[in-house]
């Protein structure tokens, strides 16, 4: 590495308060203590030229559509599941609550108190159910008379009026009589804390306001149960809960629990684990047979939210429909293999592992994107209807870009983005049954993939369609909750095609050796990585400024527009806003005419919870705020602008996972050592092409971070859904 030996200022230390941006709405603190500082993720119209529906109206229309499809499928399952005849303890207990629940009676009073071991829950028939054909249809705005009196419920109780149409549509037809009835309700809106909520209870109830309230309580495990979701929990264990709740200042969390199951508002499950080993089988059979014969083992207790809860059992239906069957016979064995033989390397390993199964994960760094392009090609080439889908636009386009295309591939554009494919706006369409109208489906950025988004991604997939899951397993997980693409490597259902080509240079060689623990000084005689030091935060915005408009343009030949500037959060004196701020008045100057934006300004734009866009800023009138996102016009209302767009120079590495620019600026302020972790580091180091400057005011917490800092566990039941539904061994 090469240290910049241009002077420093002193100033003084830097302010605490930095916060991970996951690019959701919502912000708050997660039940395991981590600060979500959330960016904007407000769905909102994109393009002058625009549908009726947005973009990202679609796609959550149609995940809602999905999520209606899975239910009714669920329902109409035959034979119900015999389980709980050797319970005891909590299990039994909340078995007992479950049912009492379904028989209309009160749940037991003992439930959630000591786990207990329980026999296997049978896993659900994987056959594919049939899909619905009708389009999605555009959510309906809440109407005006409902508004109003909503917000003449807020406003008579200090709460915002500008609160009232979200709570409208958030809470329905009567969303005024159930707020008057639960005060707590509030808490379902985006971005509403539970001060703010008891704040608004306390001035609609009065006396009758109370800490105990069964109506908080549930409440309250519903949105704890939330932010664990944007921590990328899709459950919780019960003992991590209560202490949330406790935390909360709710009296008895083991009757808040109890009490939010006995109302539907959580789903519970007992799932069993492994006591032989993490490659042992699991012990099989329904429940109840062999009784007398059958070891307890013990079980996990986790309670969910059910929208997460069927997505989970939903992919694992998916994937494992496609893990057990046989793909579609498209080109013959041979053609395959001369195909798989006319390359070298994990290329080849990867086309003849497609051929023969449904289900395939390749692994590898950015240079082994290739690899699943030329899969893609090959299978074209064979007349197989074969689409490749990134997480973001930019790397859609980048891929593109790169690659060396035959003549006809030009003609057949077969990239596109998953939120595309999934709202319909990008990709082949789908077909009379309503599923995606391909045979091969390659998933690139796999990591970034939620389980909502892939299990809407896996239902979608015609019988006998073949699924490739690509990606680098180093960098940060998805935004959403889950951890499917760790999960399936983990669970070792099916073929996995490690690449072999190392990134080239000394970026990456220290994104490699950042991967396995080790931060090693590099040679980079062309200063493809320079080292700046400095002492606190006010010196680290300085320098950064410098590097982007001065140094990197002058020393490295990278101009300021094609360099990005990441940083570990939003908050504190380094964090995205003091960067942007900083780097607006030098590159773009202005009064922020239009909401705090001007015309050419680099802008962040998240359609969606967990998606970010970038572009910039063209100009605004009556409509909103105009910007132009790789390459297509996007309109945002301007009720949205505060939400869905922030200033764009600077970014936080969640909001730059799947992307690359070829010049790259990390900051990693003195505020800031907490928030690192091995995944970040190697996230935002490997954003950088040609040029790589670290802004390093740690010290001794970076080596440390990259040492000793994996990821933060995720508490995920696909796993165990998907193992009961594969063929065991022997």
């Amino acid at each position: 590495m090469t240290t910049d030996p241009e002077t420093r200022e002193t100033s003084p230390q830097p302010e605490n308060g930095t916060g991970e941006d996951t690019g959701r709405t919502e912000a708050g603190t997660a039940p395991g203590g981590e600060d979500q500082d959330g960016a904007a993720a407000a769905p909102a119209g994109e393009g002058a030229a625009a549908p009726e529906r947005t973009e990202a109206e679609a796609e959550l229309a149609a995940q809602r559509i999905e999520r209606e499809r899975i239910e009714r499928r669920k329902a109409e399952k035959q034979g119900p599941v015999e389980a709980g005849t050797k319970l005891s303890g909590k299990a039994a207990d909340l078995l007992a609550a479950v049912r009492a629940v379904e028989s209309g009676e009160k749940p037991v009073s003992s439930a959630f108190r000591e786990p207990a071991p329980a026999p296997r829950r049978a896993a659900p028939e994987p056959e594919r159910p049939a899909r619905p054909v009708t389009p999605p249809q555009s959510p309906t705005a809440p109407g005006t008379e409902l508004v109003a009196a909503v917000r003449a419920l807020l406003t008579g109780a200090g709460a915002p009026d500008t609160l009232a149409p979200q709570v409208a549509s958030v809470l329905g037809e009567t969303a005024d009589a159930r707020l008057q009835a639960d005060p707590w309700q509030l808490l379902r809106v985006a971005g509403v804390r539970p001060e703010q909520a008891d704040g608004f209870a306390r001035a609609l109830l009065g006396a009758e306001c109370r800490p105990d309230d069964d109506r908080r309580a549930r409440a309250m495990t519903v949105w704890l149960l939330e932010q664990a979701a944007l921590a990328g929990h899709t459950a919780l264990e019960i003992p991590a809960l209560e202490t949330a709740l406790t935390q909360r200042s709710v009296p008895d969390p083991d009757a808040a629990v109890q009490s939010s199951v006995a109302e539907g508002e959580v789903l519970v499950f007992q799932d069993a684990l492994e006591t032989t080993g993490p490659g042992a089988a699991p012990v099989e059979g329904p429940a109840g047979e062999g009784e007398d014969e059958a070891e307890e083992r013990p079980v996990r207790v986790l309670i969910g939210l059910e929208r997460y809860a069927l997505a989970e059992e939903s992919l694992a239906d998916g994937l494992a429909r496609l893990i057990n069957s046989v793909p579609k016979e498209n080109g013959s064995a041979d053609a395959w293999e001369r195909a798989a033989r006319s390359v070298s390397g994990a290329a080849g390993e990867l086309i003849r592992a497609a051929a023969g199964h449904g289900l395939v994960l390749h692994t590898g760094g950015e240079a082994s994107r290739i690899e699943p392009a030329t899969l893609l090609y090959a299978a074209r080439d064979l007349g197989v209807r074969a689409w490749a889908a990134t997480h973001s636009p930019a790397a859609r386009d980048a891929l593109r870009d790169r690659l060396d295309l035959p003549d006809t591939a030009t003609a057949h554009p077969a990239f596109t983005t998953v939120a595309g494919l999934l709202s319909g706006a990008e990709g082949p369409g789908r077909d009379a049954d309503g599923a995606l109208d391909l045979d091969l489906l390659i998933v690139l950025d796999a990591p970034q993939l939620d389980v909502e988004s892939a299990a809407l991604l896996t239902e979608s997939l015609p019988d006998g369609a073949r699924l490739v899951l690509s990606g680098d397993p180093g960098v940060l997980w998805s935004a959403g909750p889950g951890r499917v693409f760790a999960d399936l490597l983990t669970a070792r259902a099916c073929p996995q095609i490690a690449s072999r080509t190392p990134d080239p240079g000394p970026i990456g060689e220290l994104v490699s050796s950042v991967g396995i623990g080790e931060l090693p000084q590099v040679d980079a005689p062309g200063k493809e990585v320079v080292i700046v030091p400095v002492q606190d935060a006010r010196e680290a915005v300085h320098r950064t400024v410098q590097l982007v408009v001065d140094s990197v343009p002058r020393a490295i030949g990278i101009p300021s527009q094609e360099t990005q500037v990441i940083t570990p959060g939003h908050g504190g004196a380094a964090g995205t806003r003091v960067l942007n701020a900083a780097l607006k008045e030098r590159l773009n100057p202005g009064p922020g005419r239009f909401g705090g934006f001007d015309a050419g300004d680099r802008i962040a734009y998240s359609p969606a919870p967990g998606r970010t866009v970038q572009g910039h800023v063209v100009t605004a009138d009556a409509e909103g705020l105009h910007l132009e996102c790789s390459g297509e016009p996007v309109v945002v209302p301007k009720e949205r602008v505060d939400q869905a767009v922030r200033h764009g120079w600077a970014i936080t590495a969640h909001q730059a996972v799947g992307q690359r620019w070829p010049a790259v600026v990390v900051v990693l302020p003195g505020d800031a050592a907490q928030a690192l972790s091995r995944p970040w580091v190697y996230t935002a180091f490997g954003r950088a092409d040609r040029h790589l400057s670290v802004v390093h005011g740690v010290e001794q917490a970076l080596p440390r971070a990259v040492a000793e800092t994996p990821a933060k566990p995720r508490t995920t039941r696909l796993p165990l859904l998907l193992r009961g539904q594969l063929p065991t061994a022997g």
